[in-house]
């Protein structure tokens, strides 16, 4: 039987919410900007920001600022939550190179730094987090780095030769586990347990028949086990059967989008009684094709602010380009189904997170993988609101955040100034003028 919502709630999150000591700036008066909540607009308000909170939000007028506070003008400009990546990795790759070589403390503060800088406020690392993971993100939780939060599921758990494919991936022995035995997956799943993940990451897929799939036995058994501790499980799948199979065995999270067929009245029809959340991660495979299609991008300070020089040699040669194109067919119709299967899900009311599998490999750019995500959302047929709500108030939701994802009063203040109103068109979405995190901006102007 299922468990209730509220007893699934991360282990850390009462640890990560209250964590950071209360700050004790002056309040912080924005005033006049078009606001969108995370849930809906609410027009031109004053957003009061005290010891990094929400102290009030309302209409323009309509909060009284308190003598003493700092006020600023955004009249003109507008303002949503900061986004929430439900599926996000760090540490895994360091400029054209993928690797656990690359998982290091400073290298994964980059990175964080990084996303806060494309307004991705919060960050989940759902999987192929070594030990190092854990030190670092209480780190990160005690404040001063700068970055997004943090939050993960460690090493996640795989099975024997199975996904993520080690050789391929240049990976280690401590960033996924493997077991090969319902009794071992239950062990392993109470070893992260002990180590206080925030979520529970299973990978599920067979690589189009080149590695072994995940038994069903295993994935019932390690969510069984995962639910006992209280831990929310996202399954990382490929295609529809496989995502029969999650949804089955009580998973809460279908963590990639389906790609190889159309889904079905009966997959729709559990999801919804079960109340399963579904991630589409379009970007995943656009990731494999757009810089090659698009080389002017190379010449677009948005774009560029995400770059390496190890990633832009590679982006800037011809044979690369020539390559990668060859190769993008494939690519290009998952990227269709996967838009045509969200828009068919969200029509159909199943609740939809928002994550890229940024950060997994090095050309899933983190922060600009978040901005193509909206935009291939509302290509799918969202709209502009539809898609912000995805990645603020509903990918809060979904990981159990109860503190950040809407511009509420008492909420963290995280949010995003812009120069121009995604609502009216998402690709505004690039023009930040700053991003706030915790009360504090924290990053400027892009490009």
């Amino acid at each position: 039987m299922r468990l209730m919502r509220r007893s699934l709630l991360p282990l850390g999150f009462a640890v990560f919410a209250g964590s950071r000591p209360a700050l004790a700036d002056a309040p912080v008066a924005l005033e006049g900007a078009e606001v969108f909540d995370g849930e809906r607009r609410i027009g031109r308000a004053t957003i009061l920001v005290a010891d990094g909170v929400i102290g009030a939000i309302g209409p323009s007028g309509s909060v009284a600022v308190p003598a003493g506070a700092r006020r600023i003008d955004l009249a003109g400009r507008a303002v949503v939550p900061g986004l929430i990546s439900a599926h996000s990795h760090v540490g895994n790759s360091a400029g054209a190179e993928t690797g656990g070589r690359f998982y290091t403390r400073e290298n994964v503060l980059a990175q964080l730094r990084q996303f806060a800088a494309y307004g991705v406020t919060t960050v989940t690392a759902l999987g192929l987090g070594p030990a190092a993971f854990f030190d670092i993100r209480e780190e990160v939780r005690r404040g001063g780095t700068d970055g997004a939060d943090l939050l993960g599921a460690g090493m996640g758990v795989g099975v024997p030769d199975g996904t993520p494919p080690a050789g391929p991936m240049n990976l280690n022995d401590s960033q996924v586990a493997r077991p090969g035995t319902p009794e071992e997956a239950r062990e392993a799943i109470r070893a992260m347990a002990r180590r206080r993940v925030d979520i529970v990451k299973l990978w599920v897929d067979d690589l189009n028949g080149t590695v072994p799939m995940m038994r069903p036995e295993i994935i019932l058994a390690a969510t069984e086990e995962a639910h006992a501790h209280r831990l929310r499980v996202a399954a990382h799948i490929h295609d529809l059967e496989q995502a029969r199979i999650v949804v089955r065995s009580g998973v809460d999270i279908v963590a990639h989008g389906i790609r190889d067929k159309p889904v079905d009245a009966a997959l729709v029809a559990a999801m919804r009684e079960r109340n399963t959340w579904y991630i589409p991660t379009i970007q995943i495979n656009e990731a494999n094709y757009i810089y090659a299609d698009r080389p002017e991008l190379l010449a677009d300070p948005f774009f560029a602010r995400a770059l390496n020089a190890g990633l832009r040699a590679q982006f800037g040669d011809p044979e690369w380009r020539r390559s990668a194109l060859a190769g993008a067919a494939s690519s290009r119709e998952e990227v269709a189904v996967n838009q045509r299967n969200l828009k068919a899900l969200h029509a159909a009311g199943v609740r939809i997170g928002f994550g890229t599998d940024s950060g997994a490999t090095a050309i899933r750019i983190p922060g600009f993988a978040e901005h193509r995500e909206l935009e291939l959302m509302v290509e799918a047929g969202l709209t502009p609101e539809q898609a912000l709500r995805c990645a603020t108030g509903q990918s809060a939701e979904l990981l159990g955040l109860e503190d950040r994802g809407l511009l509420r009063q008492g909420r963290r203040a995280d949010l995003l100034v812009l120069d121009a109103d995604p609502q009216a068109d998402i690709r505004n979405i690039h023009r930040i003028r700053a991003v706030w995190q915790r009360g504090r901006e924290v990053s400027g102007a892009l490009g």
